[in-house]
């Protein structure tokens, strides 16, 4: 007894790989050796690899044993080896298992994906925006970079993943993989009160991503609007003046009643009609042609890059880098495309 409880033990201390390898040599060792005894019996290696398998796994099956007195020793010695190797085994699988999903929880498993978008800091916006890109788009991943010791999100969504690290540190954006991400969205950090003590920190990060990944599309939030000159030379691709944006909001509210149910409808795909984007195509050359085949489906065409003026511009050549937004439903945008 005191013999099997010391090889358990030695068992469980040996590497994983070295545990691997030997456990397939004695499986394949078993396998010759169970044939060799009783090659008319098992008549073939797959029938005794089989045998070996059931042996060690279960208690057999009883479609095939062996029959001779040598055979069914080895088979006893064979059960008590190997049951144990397999045991331990199988326990070192579900112990890789469950250490991976505690690291994945713990934001500890790199990135290495592409075209994801990576949202930096948590927060109330940050989960509208996750939920907001999931239903928007059935294909697109999102990666969450924050200091939180466990992932906010349930780790079971497979379209979800967390890294949490410093938002001082590169090796942190690196583990999101930032180089290969579709785009990047800087929140500010709802955890600070002082609104400028907000904005410097968002730049710090931002100035790490620029650093990190100057081609990757950038959208900062920032709360003072005279703070956006700041970031000039940072090279940031959109900013967001979320104060600014809400005022503006609530002032149409108030001159224009029910307008923020058409804003809704315009800036989430969850809500009625949406805001869509296309690229020009080849039987369309000027903007009435395609303001008018895209009607017809159902589409309406209301601007080219940030230009709202398509339709004081109708008899103009579309240009080849267009990127024309329309209104319409997803089953209307999805014909189109």
């Amino acid at each position: 007894m005191h013999f099997f409880v010391k090889l358990g033990l030695n068992l469980i201390k040996m590497r994983n790989l070295t545990l691997f390898l030997s456990t397939v040599i004695f499986v394949a060792l078993c396998t010759f050796i169970v044939y060799w005894l009783e090659p008319d019996n098992f008549e073939s290696l797959l029938n005794s690899f089989y045998f070996v398998m059931t042996t060690f796994a279960t208690v057999g099956y009883g479609d095939y044993s062996p029959i001779t007195l040598s055979g069914k020793l080895f088979a006893v010695l064979m059960y008590l080896i190997g049951i144990g190797l397999l045991g331990v085994v199988i326990g070192k699988i579900i112990d890789a298992f469950t250490i991976f999903r505690r690291k994945k929880e713990e934001g500890k498993v790199d990135y290495t994906k592409e075209n994801h978008i990576i949202i930096i800091g948590w927060g109330k916006k940050t989960e509208s925006a996750v939920r907001e890109i999931l239903n928007s788009n059935f294909s697109v991943e999102v990666v969450i970079i924050d200091t939180l010791p466990k992932s906010p999100i349930d780790i079971a969504s497979d379209r979800v993943h967390y890294v949490q690290g410093d938002l001082s540190e590169e090796e942190t954006f690196e583990k999101a993989n930032i180089a290969k991400a579709k785009s990047v969205i800087i929140f500010s950090d709802d955890n600070i009160q002082d609104p400028s003590l907000r904005d410097a920190r968002t730049l710090t990060i931002a100035i790490i991503v620029e650093r990190l990944a100057p081609m990757v599309h950038t959208t900062v939030e920032i709360l003072i609007e005279k703070h956006v000159s700041n970031f000039s030379h940072v090279k940031v691709d959109e900013f967001i003046l979320s104060q600014e944006t809400i005022s503006s909001l609530a002032v149409r509210s108030a001159m224009y009643k029910g307008v923020t149910k058409v804003y809704s409808q315009l800036i989430s795909r969850q809500h009625g009609e949406d805001l869509f984007k296309l690229t020009k195509q080849e039987k369309w050359v000027t903007y009435q042609d395609a303001f008018h085949d895209l009607l017809d489906q159902g589409a309406t065409l209301i601007a080219d890059h940030e230009q709202l003026d398509i339709n004081r511009r109708l008899n103009e050549k579309i240009p080849d880098d267009a990127e024309l937004y329309v209104i319409c439903n997803k089953e209307t945008y999805q014909k189109i495309v």
